[in-house]
């Protein structure tokens, strides 16, 4: 895409993390931005930013490690919802859904999936793995969010495509050309206010 942050590309009346902030914002009781660089490219959206805490950009795990760290010293929540700044169009139901599959099963991740496939970006962690996820990802040097999924336990939470015009569109479709930006802005189109 040309280098620079994703997120902030234009797409419709504002940018892909408005779009994702505003779709997430009524499903969650706090909402926070894990980023790494400077925080004031993303003022406009009065969130917290949170830098990895595990530093060399460690990748997807130590986004997650930071949230948990947040979530667990500054929220009253019992899990972090985790999902891409370039992904748009995930279900409004995504977290009462995930939460639901995982309500009688402590410790256990609930991860999202579509079209028989996983989407580990979309997944609702239990704060109490934070410390597992710290000795997994610096102790052990294992950056795999499937490995580490599969040593705790996930369950996968099947969501439909969304019916666009004469097409499906796979609701965890996210961003990674400028092909797919154009897409998103024809579905975006389609779909209305």
């Amino acid at each position: 895409m040309g280098g620079g942050d994703k997120p902030l590309l234009s797409l419709g009346n504002g940018r892909l993390i408005d779009h994702v902030a505003r779709r997430l914002k009524p499903q969650v009781a706090t909402l926070g931005l894990n980023a790494n660089g400077d925080p004031a490219r993303f003022a406009a959206l009065d969130l917290p930013v949170l830098e990895d805490t595990v530093p060399g950009h460690a990748g997807p795990l130590a986004g997650i490690l930071t949230g948990l760290e947040w979530a667990t010293t500054q929220t009253s929540c019992r899990w972090l919802m985790s999902a891409a700044g370039d992904t748009p169009f995930f279900p409004d139901d995504l977290v009462e859904r995930l939460v639901a599959a995982v309500h009688d099963r402590p410790g256990a991740i609930a991860v999202a999936s579509s079209d028989g496939r996983w989407h580990p970006t979309f997944a609702l962690w239990p704060l109490g793995l934070r410390d597992a996820l710290h000795h997994f990802l610096v102790d052990e040097d294992n950056r795999r969010v499937s490995a580490f999924m599969g040593r705790h336990g996930h369950v996968e939470v099947e969501f439909s495509m969304i019916e666009a015009g004469n097409q499906k569109i796979d609701p965890f479709f996210n961003i990674n050309t400028p092909n797919d930006l154009a897409v998103a802005e024809r579905l975006l189109q389609s779909l209305g206010p």
